[in-house]
């Protein structure tokens, strides 16, 4: 008989076979952010809490810089290139890169490479990989502010940071509990970000944007 038909063998077999099964029950995600706090706290809190493992979804913030078209050049390096012991080279099927409109300027260029690299890249099974901008205008505080209130005019990320503050008065930049606190009002700020989407886009600053509830729809149904 065989040495891979010894009951060894055959355990360690079967658990690599049920290592790749839950693998590949979903989709592998990689979140670049704009943000080096905020955006990833909030991000591996969703995933903490539905128990999503990092070998499908991992977050990392820019380290290129803040600007938007460095967070996309970020996100597309190190889908090709990896990090070692952290990322593996092209072991994606969907990469989001998240920025504020902000001031910034080259925003809409980061935009133009977005949109020019989704189905472009190629994974490590040679599969077209989704590559899409999770854009917010002004900030990725409006997406925080929508779960208490519908805001229809343009706004400085000032003024969507204090007004989130009157529903939530203990937010700060780098907050670790933002899901935790808003999720019980996950469902208004989806219902407000898809009548923003109905209206305007990314492109359309300085008029109200998130795409954030797209990625977070995402994230919270993966494994359902």
């Amino acid at each position: 008989m065989g040495r891979d038909n010894t009951p060894r063998e055959r355990q360690h077999k079967e658990l690599e076979r049920k290592k790749q099964a839950q693998r590949a029950s979903y989709d592998r995600i990689l979140i670049v952010s704009e943000g080096s706090k905020t955006e990833p706290n909030y991000f591996r809190e969703i995933c903490s809490f539905h128990r999503l493992p990092t070998a499908n979804v991992q977050v990392h913030p820019s380290e290129l810089g803040t600007a938007p078209i460095l967070v996309v050049q970020y996100a597309k390096k190190l889908f090709e290139q990896g990090e070692h012991n952290k990322v593996q080279r092209r072991a994606f099927e969907k990469v989001y890169a998240v920025f504020d409109r902000d001031e910034h300027g080259r925003y809409h260029e980061a935009l133009a490479l977005a949109e020019s690299l989704d189905g472009k890249l190629k994974n490590d099974n040679r599969q077209s990989v989704v590559f899409q901008a999770i854009a917010s205008v002004p900030s990725f505080e409006l997406w925080l502010l929508l779960h208490y209130v519908d805001v229809h005019a343009p706004l400085h990320r000032d003024e969507a940071l204090q007004r989130l503050k009157q529903h939530f008065p203990g937010y700060d930049k780098g907050a670790t509990n933002a899901f935790a606190t808003t999720c019980k009002h996950l469902a208004v700020a989806t219902q407000h970000a898809e009548g923003l989407a109905k209206r305007f886009t990314a492109r359309t600053d300085p008029e109200p944007f998130t795409a954030v509830g797209e990625l977070v729809k995402l994230l919270t149904t993966l494994r359902g």
